[in-house]
């Protein structure tokens, strides 16, 4: 058994949920005139409703001991102090280090590099091969390369330059750099080839591409000023034909999916400029300290995460939405699935043995008002309950008419809707009526911010960076390892030589055998 599920809390936890169905949200409200001043709290630009969960005091009473018997303080301590809690590959996990206002040496030196590029490449100084300004900036990288820097690039759009776009390249599939290349000019363009291995195939077969694409526009004039690397490997990027003055470092003890602080956010730095990208970092930063030093019933990242634990292991919520009432935040739902599922969608506990309970929950959603016209009937009437996080922003960076308004109205409305349901008895046309009834009793919470800035984006990241460590602790996870990740990629290899014509091994699989054929064939 794991550390968690075999305390006294656990059994004790499971014989409440075992009577949740007796839990109402309209009861524990009525009830308790101020369960939202008992059930929220505010830090770091940031305040959490946490009033629409299905728990009472003695559950979240129970929930904080189970943080107390999970040592969580400790570990939270082993984190920030650089012990080699990524187990399985022998790292620390130091994500927070890239964030402290007063950085060691090392980091401090490629924040400098970083500034000193991205404020040439902004005023217009950094030339490409025919002398002419930058205008464009393409990202290629994949996974926490990828999914970091285009997130915060598009949520801090109000803050980008209007003279640099930034393009983003992932896919392997050749229509992603195609469709990007299109419609840009090689002479203003430059390329970050971001990976922190500097062996990733996808993003190593978009770089040559794109060299490719340089090389012949370019002729023989030179083209070192239109590469740029960042990587944990300099040596591989060097030999990739990167000048070095153009690689920008960053260190094993940052996880691709953390690594949005380093160098890997040179794209954010280049859109919103230096002293932006320094907020970002401090609102990550008021994080880290509260998170580091708040008591756990005031701590915000492990509050949300013994809630979601709750949902999660004794509630049976095997989904959870995450649905931003804010257009610039779109991409927030792909980016915490990833820091989410890859981190702690593990069956394995970090000592090796089995888990003994569930562990991530699928992570989705999309922006509101959308969702309200694609997914919603499902949360509101499927046979599923599915948790939601909202997140909401008091002042819109675009105040036209009533649109902020009517956005704000929806979320409270989505909110309350889930939480309280409709009955029979409120429904005043009774045709139809059992189709209009909504049961309620969905646990969401609200994420509200005054307006999403680089400081308040920072935090806001921060707390889920955190919330899914807790839920690794209690899980007894290694949330920085991906091993399920490098079985796909290994066999891949092995299959290229075969696509490329070299004979099919007798002991693979008929469906395998039947589809590289066809691929040879045709």
């Amino acid at each position: 058994m794991s550390e968690a599920t075999s305390t006294a809390t656990w059994q004790q936890l499971k014989e409440l949920a075992a009577q949740s169905d007796t839990l109402n949200l309209r009861e524990l409200f009525a009830k308790d005139k101020q369960r939202f001043d008992n059930f929220s709290l505010k830090t770091a630009g940031l305040l959490l409703d946490y009033s629409k969960n299905l728990i009472t005091e003695e559950i979240l009473k129970l929930l904080l001991n189970l943080a107390e018997e999970v040592n969580l303080k400790e570990k939270i301590s082993a984190m920030y102090q650089g012990d080699k809690i990524n187990n399985t590959e022998n790292r620390a996990v130091l994500h927070t280090a890239l964030r402290k206002d007063n950085p060691e040496a090392e980091i401090q030196a490629v924040l400098d590099k970083m500034e000193k590029c991205s404020e040439q490449i902004r005023t217009g100084v950094w030339l490409g091969f025919s002398d002419k300004p930058i205008t464009d900036i393409v990202n290629l990288g994949i996974g926490g390369s990828d999914l970091g820097p285009k997130m915060v690039v598009e949520a801090l759009t109000p803050y980008t330059s209007n003279r640099i776009k930034c393009h983003f390249v992932s896919n392997v599939d050749g229509t992603h750099i195609s469709e990007t290349l299109k419609y840009l000019n090689p002479e203003t363009t430059i390329f970050i080839i971001a990976s922190k291995t500097f062996t990733t195939q996808e993003t190593l077969t978009n770089a040559l591409t794109a060299r490719e694409w340089l090389e012949q526009k370019a002729g023989k004039k030179k083209i070192n000023n239109h590469l740029l690397a960042v990587s944990a490997n300099p040596e591989k990027a060097a030999e990739f034909g990167i000048n070095h003055n153009n690689i920008f470092p960053f260190w094993d003890f940052i996880g691709g999916r953390f690594s949005l602080w380093s160098a890997i956010g040179l794209p954010i730095a280049i859109a919103i400029g230096m002293d932006r990208f320094k907020d970002l970092l401090h609102g990550a930063a008021s994080m880290d300290q509260h998170f580091l030093n708040a008591d756990y019933q005031e701590n915000m990242p492990t509050l949300l995460a013994l809630i979601g634990i709750w949902n999660r292991n004794f509630l049976n919520c095997q989904t959870q939405a995450v649905l931003p009432y804010d257009q610039y935040l779109e991409l927030l739902p792909s980016y915490l699935q990833q820091l989410d599922m890859e981190s702690n969608g593990k069956s394995i506990q970090a000592n090796g043995e089995p888990v003994d309970c569930a562990t991530a929950p699928v992570i989705w959603g999309a922006a509101g008002t959308n969702g309200q016209h694609a997914f919603h009937q499902l949360l509101m009437q499927g046979t599923q309950k599915i948790p939601v996080d909202f997140i909401l922003s008091l002042k819109s960076h675009n105040p036209i008419g009533q649109h902020h308004l009517f956005l704000y109205a929806n979320c409270l409305a989505q909110s309350q809707a889930l939480a309280f349901g409709r009955t029979m008895e409120e429904i005043t046309d009774k045709k139809l009526a059992a189709h209009k009834i909504v049961k309620g009793n969905v646990p969401n919470n609200i994420i509200l911010t005054e307006k999403i800035t680089p400081q308040t984006l920072g935090a806001l990241i921060a707390l889920y960076e955190h919330k899914i460590f807790v839920q690794g602790i209690i899980w007894g996870l290694n949330s920085f390892d991906q091993w399920g990740v490098e079985l796909g990629k290994q066999i891949a290899k092995k299959l290229i030589p075969l696509l490329e014509g070299d004979e099919i091994p007798s002991d693979i699989d008929c469906s395998t055998k039947n589809l590289i054929e066809k691929y040879c064939n045709y």
